[in-house]
C-alpha cells in the first residue's frame, strides 16, 4: 500500500522534533528513513507538493536545510482512513489504522458504531477475535452461529424469538396423516447471492450433502430420503415420524450453501469480505423476505487493541458494546435479558462415583454459596435454579453424612467462567477429603476430547436456540458427550425415547415428553445446570432496531440508522 509507506516515512521525518521545524541535512533523512539520499529527495519533494511539509535545501554537500510540517501524522492518518472506507477499501483502513497502535484508540473512534459513508448506511463493530469459517452443520462460535443465520436460508425459519418455525425458502409446508411424508412448497422467485435463480433440484443437493455430516446425519435419523416431487416442491420421506422436522430445518446447523460455492447463500446478507482482520455483509437485493436497512456490516478485528487495553466490542462475550468502552458512559443499554442457555456439570455414575454420592456433589453446588462467591465480573451470572423454566432442579433429602470418593475427574471446556468454577469447586471438595484432578480441553465443544472416556465429571457450556425444548432434544442426539456419559444400554434407550417423544404430533406432548426426560436425568444426578448468563447490547444513540435474541446477538436485519441531519 503505497500510502502506508508514504505515512510511515513522513512519521519518522516527524519524530525526530514532534513536528516543530528542523534544520537538518538529507543524509541525516536519509538515515531516519532507511533509504538512499536520493530516495528521501524523491519523498521530500511528494511530500512539499501535497502540502503536508516545506522543505528548503542549502546548496553544498552536507549542508543543513529548513525543514517545516504543515500537518501531523495522525491527522494525515485520520483523513486516509475516511478517504478509505468512503471508497469502499476497509482493508487499507485497517492497515492504516495499524501504523501506530498507541493511537487506534483515537483513530477508529470516528469510524465506529453507525455510519453513512456515500449514502451508506454501515454498522462497524470491533470485535475481539477472528471468526471461524463459515460452513454448513454445526458450528461452536456464537457470532459464527449468528452470522449463518443472517447469510444463509433455510427451508424454514425462526422469526424473533418465537419457538414457533416458519416460512423461508419454502412458503409452507404440510404433512400426511400418518406423518411420514412432509411436503415444503419453494417459492418461486429465490436468488443465490450470486444472481443466480434458486433451483428446487439445487436444494436438494445441498441437503443430501449436509445430511452427510455425521453430527447431522443424527439429526435428522428419521430422513429416508429427500424426493423433488414438482418443480417448486421438496418432500421429505421418513421412517419413522418426527414432527420436530421443520424445527431441525430451522435451526442455524441446517442452512442451506449453493451446492457447488460453499460460501454463496440466499440469506438478508451476502459476504463480500471474509478474512482474519475484517468480515463484511451487504444487503442482498433479491432477498425474499424483508430487506435489511442497514446496506453493510463490518467486523473490525483487530486484537492488538483489546490486549492493550484500547477498547473492544465485547466486555464479555456475552456483553456486547458497539462503540468504544471509554465512552460506556455515552452508551445506552438497548437491551438484556437472563440467557436460558446455561453453563452444566454432568456426572459419570460408576463403581468410583454412586448415585448418592453425585447428588451429595450437586448439593454442595447449590445448597452452599460457591455460585453466590465466584470471583466473577458483577452482573455476568446469574445462579441456575432450573434447567429451563418450570423445569426445576430436584431436591433430596441431606446428604452431610456421605462421604466422597477420595479422588475424581474433572473435564471442563470453555467458556473461561468455567476456570474459575473448576478452581472453587476443587477446594470445597478438598475440604470434604475428596481430591479433583482438573483438565481443561481448550475448545467450545467435546469433539476431539479424548478425556470424557476417564473423566467422573463433565462442565460445559449449553447455548440454547430459538426453540428451547427443541434444542436440547438436538444436544442429546447430537453431542459427543452423551455417548461417553451413559453406559450404552442407557444411551440406546435415550436414543429410543427420543424417538418416541418426536413421533408426537401434538408440540405440548412432545414438550412433556422432553421435561420428563431431563427432569429424570437431574433426578439420577445425571445433569444440573450450575449458572446462566446476562446477556446485554449497549450502542451509541442512533443505532436503532436492536433487540436481543436468544443468540446473545441481535437480528442484523432489523436494525437501521437514521439519515444524517434527520
Amino acid at each position: 500500500m503505497r500510502q502506508l509507506n508514504r505515512l510511515n516515512q513522513y512519521q519518522r521525518l516527524w519524530q525526530p522534533s514532534a513536528g516543530e521545524p528542523q534544520q537538518v541535512t538529507v543524509s541525516e533523512l536519509a538515515s531516519r528513513c532507511f533509504c538512499s539520499e536520493r530516495h528521501v529527495r524523491t519523498l521530500l519533494r511528494q511530500a512539499q507538493d501535497a502540502g503536508w511539509l516545506s522543505w528548503r535545501a542549502q546548496s553544498g554537500r552536507g549542508k543543513r536545510g529548513d525543514l517545516t510540517f504543515h500537518v501531523s501524522p495522525e491527522s494525515l492518518r485520520n483523513a486516509m482512513m475516511e478517504e478509505a472506507l468512503k471508497s469502499g477499501q476497509q482493508h487499507n483502513a485497517l492497515e492504516l489504522a495499524q501504523l501506530a497502535p498507541q493511537d487506534l484508540r483515537a483513530l477508529l473512534h470516528p469510524f465506529l458504531g453507525g455510519q453513512w459513508q456515500n449514502d451508506t448506511p454501515t454498522l462497524r463493530i470491533p470485535y475481539y477475535r477472528s471468526l471461524e469459517p463459515l460452513h454448513s452443520g454445526f458450528l461452536p462460535g456464537r457470532a459464527e452461529q449468528h452470522l449463518v443465520g443472517q447469510v444463509f436460508s433455510g427451508l424454514t425459519r425462526f422469526n424473533g424469538n418465537s419457538s414457533a418455525p416458519a416460512g423461508d425458502l419454502a412458503h409452507h409446508w404440510d404433512v400426511s396423516a400418518d406423518g411420514l411424508r412432509w411436503h415444503f412448497y419453494i417459492r418461486s422467485t429465490l436468488h443465490w447471492h450470486n444472481g443466480d435463480k434458486i433451483e428446487t433440484g439445487q436444494l436438494q443437493a445441498s441437503l443430501v450433502k449436509l445430511l452427510a455430516l455425521p453430527a447431522l446425519r443424527r439429526l435428522f435419523n428419521s430422513v429416508l430420503r429427500i424426493e423433488v416431487t414438482h418443480p417448486q416442491c421438496l418432500t421429505f420421506v421418513l421412517h419413522q415420524p418426527d414432527y420436530w422436522l421443520a424445527h431441525r430445518l430451522a435451526s442455524y446447523c441446517s442452512r442451506l450453501a449453493h451446492p457447488e460455492l460453499s460460501l454463496v447463500g440466499s440469506g438478508p446478507f451476502r459476504l463480500t469480505v471474509f478474512e482474519r482482520e475484517l468480515v463484511r455483509i451487504e444487503s442482498h437485493e433479491h432477498y425474499h423476505l424483508s430487506h435489511p436497512l442497514l446496506k453493510a456490516i463490518e467486523f473490525w478485528i483487530t486484537p492488538q487493541l483489546f490486549e492493550q487495553g484500547l477498547g473492544t466490542s465485547c466486555r464479555h462475550p456475552v456483553q456486547i458494546a458497539i462503540g468504544e468502552p471509554d465512552e460506556l458512559a455515552n452508551l445506552r443499554l438497548v437491551s438484556s435479558s437472563t440467557s436460558l442457555g446455561f453453563c452444566y456439570l454432568t456426572l459419570k455414575q460408576s463403581s468410583r462415583l454412586s448415585k448418592i454420592q453425585a447428588q451429595r456433589l450437586i448439593n454442595i453446588i447449590h445448597q452452599t454459596t460457591l455460585l453466590h462467591t465466584l470471583p466473577l465480573d458483577e452482573n455476568l451470572i446469574t445462579p441456575a435454579q432450573e434447567l429451563l423454566p418450570d423445569w426445576t432442579i430436584p431436591e433430596w433429602p441431606a446428604t452431610a453424612d456421605v462421604a466422597l470418593p477420595e479422588t475424581l475427574t474433572l473435564v471442563y471446556h470453555l467458556p473461561v467462567e468455567l476456570h474459575t468454577m473448576a478452581e472453587q469447586l476443587k477446594v470445597y471438595l478438598a475440604e470434604q477429603g475428596c481430591h479433583l484432578t482438573v483438565i481443561f480441553h481448550d475448545a467450545k465443544t467435546w469433539d476431539g476430547c479424548s478425556h470424557l472416556a476417564h473423566a467422573d465429571l463433565m462442565m460445559g457450556d449449553r447455548l440454547i436456540g430459538e426453540a428451547p425444548g427443541y434444542t436440547l432434544e438436538q444436544w442429546l442426539r447430537c453431542d459427543t458427550l452423551w455417548p461417553h456419559l451413559l453406559k450404552a444400554p442407557r444411551y440406546a434407550h435415550l436414543q429410543a425415547t427420543l424417538d418416541a417423544v418426536q413421533a408426537q404430533a401434538n408440540e405440548e406432548a412432545r414438550h412433556a415428553g422432553l421435561k420428563s426426560i431431563f427432569a429424570e436425568l437431574m433426578e439420577n444426578a445425571v445433569l444440573t445446570p450450575l449458572f446462566n448468563y446476562q446477556y446485554q447490547i449497549s450502542a451509541p444513540p442512533g443505532v436503532n432496531g436492536i433487540r436481543l435474541n436468544t443468540r446473545g446477538w441481535f437480528d442484523f436485519s432489523e436494525a437501521w440508522l437514521p439519515a444524517p441531519n434527520a
